[in-house]
């Protein structure tokens, strides 16, 4: 890993050697690595095969796909050490990470943390399902300690934050291990319209294990790709448009996005504060929703927060995980026109056999519950933030929300950071420009590849100078009344045949976009992959703002069918197509 700290180097040289003992006498032997495969090189003889990368048993464990129950069981009865459980995980990431390149950097304080974790378990004290647990970060979420926290940009080096994101508190107070960053598209994609997917100067381009040559998701790409390929149980991404949802659909993950406000974005670099959340990235859906039962909560430095107040169940959402049997009282809804129209005819066929399933489980399924308005909000191109203004009206536009609260937003968020002169985005810009052999200032081919486009979602935003003016008031009045009452909520109320939750396709980016403007939840769950490509697709679920608890109960219901069902339309473990690839930029399929 090129950005992996010198501390980091050093436990991963540690962790290597202790597999080359135990295959010889002696680490100081004249060529002491006599068996490579199929551990410490991939055997190129089963490329294209989940073989490629087979995991060496932890002490003993298959720690391959193993779920957090299942960790917490070896945990607790002593098969394992939290301190044994991250040493694992350190090897894998030293296995496979120089391919997909998921890990921007290790917490030097890790194996402190595991050792303290230990002992706190010694004692009898266990903080939770999540104790001792190992878990990775997105690179725009604060951490209070030896790591940096730059959204993958240079300039960003050595700033101190002034305290953990209130997420990262949460799950330190849940006894979580933190055990990295995670590389991400820099800046959350907010600085190019026209990118390489998941791709940061400092943290290089971040790979899917199921296909290295195409876009991984973004922005949150590596929380998820070290998820998919067994580097880490569960990781934190954030959200503005399709950033959780995307990547956790396309390294065949489950990806909880919550309503805005129910998770603090306090320590979060931000895009807008009227559209980002904090969304975990999990296996399975407990695992995801563990994650998600630790960060969320009211918090004082985030004041939408304050709205989720007589709205979140007591005892958390986690007990509100069930099994196939719940499908027999389910509704639920098809908004076709609206986005099952635009998905691909393998991913419609492979979706439709699964929701077949779902129905012979006894759940309803009622088919053209659409969005009334889904003529007007829902591109027919593909994922468009500025549609509004594709159809003439930027007042209609998310992204004339969106790149004024960016100037605003972030300008607060610099404005706390200590031992940085970057202080706006007049800054940012100008520290691009003079950057531009790294940070690619100027669009290709007088910038760098990865950002073909340059800044110019910067540049976008820089020209507003911030100003709320009525155009923009405008813009977000419509975007959420046209994606909220008038949208996502009149398909769930069906003209009077309410439905449970809507069923979309998220490999048809719009259905993301218009749940991002209107700040309401989805969880994507793995479906399949494609036959020509290798990538995954998902199948997901769409609420009203505050319906974690409902959703939640039938996404798990859908998971259990899957897993008890022998069905294909579920999660698979990667199979690593092209796994020697190297271009940027990355192709979107």
């Amino acid at each position: 890993m090129a950005s992996t700290s010198v501390a980091a180097a050093a436990i991963l040289f540690l962790a290597s050697c202790t597999i080359a003992l135990a295959q010889n006498a002696s680490i100081l032997a004249i060529d002491p690595l006599q068996t490579p495969y199929p551990y410490e090189f991939p055997l190129m003889y089963n490329a294209d095969t989940p073989d490629l990368f087979p995991m060496p048993q932890c002490h003993g464990i298959t720690l391959e796909e193993a779920t957090i129950d299942q960790l917490q069981g070896y945990l607790s009865d002593g098969s394992l050490t939290s301190a044994q459980l991250l040493g694992c995980y350190v090897d894998r990431m030293r296995q496979v990470d120089e391919y997909i390149n998921s890990v921007l950097e290790f917490n030097p304080d890790a194996e402190e943390i595991a050792d303290a974790l230990d002992a706190e378990r010694k004692a009898g004290h266990v903080r939770g399902p999540l104790h001792g647990i190992p878990y990775l970060v997105k690179d725009n979420i604060a951490t209070k300690d030896r790591m940096e926290t730059t959204a993958g940009s240079w300039m960003l080096l050595g700033s101190v934050v002034p305290r953990d994101a209130h997420v990262v508190a949460k799950l330190r107070e849940a006894g979580a291990l933190l055990m990295g960053k995670a590389t991400l598209s820099e800046w959350a994609d907010m600085r190019s319209n026209n990118y390489s997917e998941g791709y940061s100067p400092r943290g290089g381009q971040a790979r899917s294990p199921y296909n290295l040559t195409l876009q991984p998701g973004g922005s949150s790409s590596g929380s998820a790709t070290a998820v998919a390929a067994n580097i880490v149980s569960f990781s934190l991404g954030t959200e503005t448009d399709g950033s959780v949802i995307s990547p956790a659909e396309r390294n065949g993950l489950v990806g909880i996005k919550p309503t805005v406000g129910l998770t603090s974005r306090a320590g979060v670099i931000p895009e807008s504060e009227h559209q980002d959340t904090v969304g975990t990235f999990g296996k399975t859906l407990r695992d995801a929703t563990y994650a998600f039962d630790a960060i969320y909560g009211i918090d004082e430095h985030d004041n939408y927060t304050l709205a989720q107040e007589g709205k979140t169940p007591a005892g958390g959402y986690v007990q509100f995980l069930t099994n196939k049997e719940a499908l027999k009282n389910a509704n639920f809804g098809l908004p076709w026109d609206s986005f099952w129209v635009h998905a691909g005819p393998e991913q419609q066929s492979s979706l439709l056999s699964l929701i077949s399933l779902i129905e012979s489980a006894g759940a309803t399924i009622i088919n053209n519950t659409e969005l009334p308005n889904y003529e007007t909000i829902v591109s027919p191109d593909g994922w468009d933030w500025d549609y509004g203004s594709t159809r003439g009206y930027p007042n209609e536009s998310e992204y004339t929300v969106v790149k004024i609260d960016f100037y605003n937003n972030i300008k607060s968020y610099l404005a706390e950071l200590e031992n940085t002169n970057i202080r706006s985005l007049e800054d940012i810009v100008a520290y691009n420009d003079a950057n531009d052999g790294t940070e690619g200032g100027n669009p290709w081919p007088f910038g760098i590849p990865a950002f073909y486009s340059g800044q110019d979602g910067f540049l976008a935003s820089l020209e507003t100078k911030g100003v709320r003016d009525e155009t923009y008031y405008q813009a977000l009045a419509f975007t959420q009344r046209s994606t909220r009452g008038d949208g996502i909520d009149a398909a769930l109320a069906n003209k009077g045949r309410p439905v449970d939750a809507l069923l979309v396709p998220p490999i048809v980016a719009q259905s993301y976009q218009i749940a991002a403007q209107a700040g309401y939840p989805v969880i994507t769950l793995p479906a399949g992959v494609s036959s020509t490509s290798g990538m995954p697709f998902g199948l997901a679920l769409m609420g009203t703002a505050w319906s974690e608890a409902r959703l939640l109960k039938w996404a798990s219901a859908i998971e259990d069918l899957q897993f008890s069902s022998g069905t294909e339309h579920k999660r698979t473990q990667p199979r690593w197509h092209e796994y020697l690839a190297k271009n940027i930029p990355v192709l979107f399929e």
